[in-house]
């Protein structure tokens, strides 16, 4: 058998961070077997459907690298890849439920539907439809039309016993029948709902495994009865867990970004997201720029590696030690066996401490390459850069070390590519350093002269200097160094003040210091 899986969206939002969760699980699980992964637009629901929502799914998709082997823009042999250009399926399995008696047209409308739901619920019992205005034959359908009654397609659920059903994931599985409904399949303008789409396109497209989200769990008996009625071979069912709130069981939810903010380590990943958007000066929109969506990740500058290997252990494990994964070791070890049954709940700092250690992994190449396109996108340096940024950006890489924890995180270090005349002083900061020191300027101005002619200006000599001019003058190191990093950089925090030096160089160090002695004046 060769293994499909697939992963259906509605094109009704971004990429929610548990849906990525349940694609990796499928992309893995083809790769792992040699199959292939679709990608299948759920967009049945027309009054749901966002066409412009799409574009930024697909683009998650492509950043995180889950590449599909047929669907939207690349087409395949099992086309369309659209629910809402398959119609002409749908009609033709309605038609056959319809005349295997597994489904019938149903002329009630909502108000009677409703009266028979409050009436059950009066008398203290299950609710269940009464086919009272089930029409059987072609004259009960033409004597609710003639009453201007209009019909949609149920399904004629059983009612007595009881499905077994055996999740990949969950095990066995009992669903009475009593407890189902008469479901909706096709709506009065003939158009099809999901239950009945996806089994049709699953069974179309040869799908071998549906492995989805928990919440489809209920949806599991009345598409068996779906494909059974059809005659249709039953896929494979494996249920993931879902992806739960931080620190709570409950389902993690991209509407509920009020209370998650509540939550400390959920609300400093998001600030701390802010602050590198309004370095950028990117227009912050509510719905995208939420930890729970992808878009956010990527436009802050996370690793889709970091991402991905996050998301694996969200209810999945190799053993209890194991935690870094290649997407190679991922494709090696997967199997739905290890997949856990309990919710697992997002930790936002623990995704931030698998970024942190992916990007100390990367090569300075690499992490230069990361960084760029945020130096431009804030203006700092023109596209394409000037030949010399490759060497510059990998002195500030280098020395940065682990400060550089996320992409965008290079922002904090603006005082590196602003022009010298316009770099921003922390006024606190040249207050205390400075301004209120009465022999700090003078004391600054001394070094400054000793930077103008030492020979090598690099950050061994330069470190030498500043050992002999406080052994020379007689004072604290730190009197001497705070005032040279606020100078030179116009904060009281950074790294290594001699390699921050000899990166910005001999000549706009002097300048700095230049400008740093005047404000003080």
């Amino acid at each position: 058998m060769t293994v499909r899986t697939r992963f259906a969206p509605s094109p009704t939002g971004y990429l929610h961070i548990g849906g990525v969760r349940t694609a990796l699980f499928n992309w893995l699980f083809a790769r792992a077997h040699g199959g292939q992964f679709l990608l299948r637009v759920d967009d049945t629901d027309q009054e749901r459907n966002v066409d412009a929502a799409l574009r930024p799914i697909l683009d998650g998709f492509r950043w995180l690298g889950l590449d599909w082997d047929e669907g939207p823009e690349i087409g395949g042999s099992h086309g369309p890849y659209y629910q809402s250009q398959r119609n002409d399926k749908y009609q033709a399995a309605v038609s056959a439920l319809l005349a295997s008696g597994a489904a019938y047209r149903d002329f009630a409308t909502t108000e009677e539907i409703q009266a028979e739901r409050e009436a059950a619920q009066t008398a203290g019992g299950q609710f269940t439809y009464s086919r009272r205005w089930l029409a059987e034959t072609k004259q009960d359908a033409a004597k609710f039309i003639a009453e201007g009654r209009q019909s949609v397609v149920r399904l004629k659920m059983p009612r007595t016993g009881e499905l077994v059903h055996n999740d990949l994931i969950r095990e066995e599985v009992r669903f009475p029948w009593s407890n189902e409904q008469d479901h909706v399949i096709q709506r009065a303008d003939s158009t099809c709902l999901y239950h009945l789409a996806s089994v049709v396109d699953d069974h179309e497209m040869q799908i071998s495994h549906v492995i989805r989200a928990e919440e489809h769990l209920s949806n599991t008996p009345r598409q068996i009865f779906i494909a059974r009625s059809l005659g249709y071979p039953l896929p494979e069912y494996a249920h993931l867990p879902y992806v739960a709130e931080p620190g709570s069981k409950n389902k993690l939810s991209k509407r509920k970004l009020d209370k998650y903010l509540k939550n400390k380590d959920f609300a400093q990943l998001k600030a701390h997201g802010e602050r590198i958007a309004e370095r950028m000066r990117l227009a912050v929109d509510a719905d995208v720029f939420n930890p729970v969506i992808v878009d956010f990740y990527q436009a802050i500058g996370f690793l889709p590696e970091a991402i991905l290997n996050y998301l694996l252990l969200l209810g999945w494990s190799l053993d209890d030690k194991t935690e870094e994964f290649s997407r190679e070791e991922m494709i090696e070890h997967f199997s739905l066996e290890r997949v856990n049954k309990a919710p697992a709940s997002f930790d936002p700092q623990k995704l931030v401490a698998f970024q942190d250690r992916a990007m100390q992994k990367l090569p300075i190449k690499q992490k230069v390459a990361k960084v760029l396109p945020f130096l431009q996108a804030a203006g700092y340096i023109e596209n394409p850069p000037p030949c010399d940024t490759g060497p510059y950006l990998s002195q500030i890489c280098e020395a940065a070390g682990d400060r550089i924890k996320i992409a965008g995180d290079i922002l904090d270090y603006d005082d590196f590519f602003v022009a010298d005349d316009q770099l921003i002083y922390e006024e606190k900061t040249l207050d205390k350093r400075l301004r209120s020191r009465e022999q700090a300027p003078q004391i600054l101005a001394e070094f400054r002269d000793r930077l103008a002619i030492v020979e090598h200006f690099e950050a061994a000599t330069l470190e030498e200097t500043l050992k002999a001019f406080v052994a020379e003058k007689e004072i604290k190191i730190g009197d001497i160094v705070h005032a040279v990093r606020v100078a030179i950089t116009g904060k009281a925090v950074g790294f290594g003040l001699f390699e921050t030096l000899a990166i910005l160089g001999r000549e706009r160090s002097l300048a700095r210091i230049d400008r740093a002695l005047q404000l003080v004046k």
